[in-house]
């Protein structure tokens, strides 16, 4: 075993995920030199920091996307914006990451390595470091190449708002960031080698940024939610079972980018059950809408924000869609699952 990777032409070993000099080679040549911080670089099994006033708050998401590379991303900018943007849907500042990585025996250190310096364009785009981390290798045959694991740390100011799934209120106005369904569209064309004339992106983003900027102009939002797996749908099935209250959208006010809408005509999908990842769903006071509306669309990721509905206070737990021809339906979670391993 040679003591320098050849990431060019090598793979991953089961050395690799031994703890030994293969492991630490592995680390110090490909993990650290890409995601280098102060925090690494103290070489212990933790990372001590201090945290600022507030409330910490805390999130971890898996992430499995199948293709691993995929037009508008690939799974190490997914699984930094992943996790941010479940802890930003608080309200907080994003501080920290961590990163665990499941490495199936025979994957190409080049293509790892493109993942890595992927995640560390993301996490230094969006401001926070990667301090802490940790790598396993599994046999050929019993993974998928790489799976991901990050874990996010950040902090609510004091005197903050409370942001909750449980807060809609009766009269509240939903609003959306932009057009629906980008990101699962993206991974089933790219899964299936589908070629269309217009090549749709993965939606892809860290959004903490934008909810920082909203919060600003519009401090009292009472919810916040980003509607990844099982999309728009499930999500706001999701918020009015928490807050017990009912929604009614129209499908009209709801941006779907035309390509997108043509792909789920073809395969037989609800574009409002497909996946986004950099977007969101924000729940405010009726009398802030508009206010709210105008902040969203300053920013680049919401630039095609909309208000789609209100919060209702009968048929509490339901959601209904007021149709294009003005005809009402029930608008309910996910069944099955369709699109699987898109994040």
């Amino acid at each position: 075993m040679s003591h320098t990777l050849d990431i060019q032409n090598g793979v991953v070993e089961m050395s690799h995920g031994s703890g030994g000099r293969a492991s630490h080679t592995l680390i110090r040549e490909l993990f650290a030199s890409h995601l280098d911080n102060p925090y690494l670089r103290q070489n212990n099994d933790n990372a001590r920091f201090d945290a600022p006033p507030g409330s910490l708050v805390m999130s971890v998401d898996s992430h499995v996307v199948s293709p691993i590379f995929f037009p508008g991303g690939d799974l190490g900018a997914l699984a930094v914006h992943g996790t941010l943007n479940d802890v930003a849907m608080s309200g907080a500042v994003p501080l920290h990451l961590t990163a665990g990585f499941i490495l199936e025996e025979g994957y190409p250190l080049a293509d790892l390595e493109r993942i890595v310096m992927s995640m560390a364009r993301a996490a230094k785009d969006a401001g926070v470091e990667i301090i802490a981390g940790d790598t396993k290798v599994v046999e050929r045959g019993h993974g998928d190449g790489v799976f991901i694991t990050t874990t996010g740390i950040g902090v609510i100011p004091p005197g903050s708002a409370r942001i909750s799934g449980d807060a809609a209120q009766p009269g509240d106005a939903i609003l959306i960031s932009g057009s629906m369904g980008d990101h699962g569209a993206a991974i089933m064309l790219a899964r299936e080698s589908m070629d269309f004339d217009h090549a749709i992106q993965s939606d892809s983003a860290a959004l903490h940024d934008l909810i920082a900027h909203m919060l600003r102009i519009v401090p009292n939002i009472h919810c916040l939610r980003d509607p990844t797996r099982g999309g728009l749908a499930t999500t706001l099935n999701e918020l009015a079972e928490q807050s017990n209250v009912g929604m009614v959208i129209e499908e009209s006010a709801i941006p779907i980018q035309p390509q997108v809408a043509a792909v789920c005509e073809l395969l037989g999908l609800d574009p409002l059950t497909l996946a986004n990842e950099g977007k969101l769903i924000a729940i405010c006071p009726p009398d802030q809408a508009q206010t709210l509306l105008k902040a969203m669309r300053a920013h680049p990721l919401g630039e095609n924000a909309a208000i789609i509905g209100e919060v209702t206070e009968a048929d509490a737990g339901m959601v209904q869609l007021v149709t294009g021809f003005g005809g009402r339906r029930i608008l309910d979670w996910l069944a099955g699952t369709p699109l699987p391993r898109i994040c």
